[in-house]
């Protein structure tokens, strides 16, 4: 059994990584700027075609830029890092689907930005309720940072990743994909399931809040495992949106920062 000492200890190291995660992310950012300033001078200085020569050679190196997800329209990530947490993250094999036991579970996702109360369709996405389940009861997604926002095209925010970078899950990924809709409508308020762009098998961790209707095109594996739905907490996700990102771009790192405390399942 854990002791209050021990939990104390273990959020400050929670913390410390989380600090040191958002310290690298700022740094990377400010080393793009950098880039871009430095390529502003050679189209300057070389002319045109210098300057995109210039381009391919810095994006070939930059790790960080390739793992971001890009602006497209869709809500893939690529699942890939896995997290050093234990229990149902270092699982080579999902959890069972049938732990959901085909009923409605009420989450309640604390933020730094207050609670965000959602249900959970065990009924209808029996395999997705049952692994975020497994995880949240694991504190998987405890000191988490959201690490995406998207303001144009479509709107989520997106979360689940403890690396923080979208690229980060568990050892184990799963599919088919769950109860998508048939039209690529995903209303206000709809919790859904990240995955790679393609393939039905890939989900792990990653999810999404959609907090304005949003057409997502389904691509060639399909739509997005819907999973649940806000009911209480929607207009934190919607003041994250309003603040954009920290680049001003319409798809990246919120300028709000969310941070998922703890995730409770009932």
């Amino acid at each position: 059994m854990t002791t209050k000492k021990q939990a104390k200890a273990n959020a400050k190291r929670q913390h410390s990584k989380l600090e040191a995660r958002q310290a690298a992310k700022r740094a990377a950012h400010e080393r793009r700027i950098r880039i871009v300033a430095a390529i502003t001078v050679a189209a300057l200085v070389l002319g045109a075609a210098s300057t995109l020569i210039v381009m391919a050679v810095i994006n070939s190196g930059d790790d960080e830029a390739a793992a971001t997800p890009t602006a497209t329209a869709d809500a893939s990530t690529t699942d890939d890092a896995v997290s050093t947490s234990s229990g149902w993250a270092n699982s080579p094999e999902p959890p069972d689907p049938s732990t959901a036991e085909a009923r409605e579970w009420t989450a309640t996702i604390a933020t730094n930005l207050g609670d965000i109360t959602v249900t959970l369709d065990g009924e209808n996405a029996p395999q997705a309720t049952a692994s975020f389940i497994a995880l949240a009861e694991d504190g998987y997604f405890d000191q988490t940072e959201c690490h995406r926002i998207t303001t144009s095209g479509i709107f989520v925010l997106q979360c689940g990743d403890p690396t923080a970078t979208g690229t980060g899950g568990p050892a184990y990924s799963y599919g088919p994909i769950e109860n998508a809709p048939a039209d690529d409508l995903y209303p206000a308020g709809t919790l859904a399931m990240a995955r790679v762009g393609g393939d039905g098998e890939s989900m792990g961790s990653q999810f999404f809040i959609v907090y304005d209707d949003s057409t997502i095109p389904s691509d060639s594996a399909g739509g997005y495992t819907v999973f649940g739905q806000v009911t209480e907490g929607l207009s934190i996700v919607e003041g994250v949106a309003s603040a954009g990102t920290i680049t001003g771009e319409s798809d990246g790192q919120p300028a709000q920062s969310v941070i998922l405390n703890e995730v409770s399942v009932s």
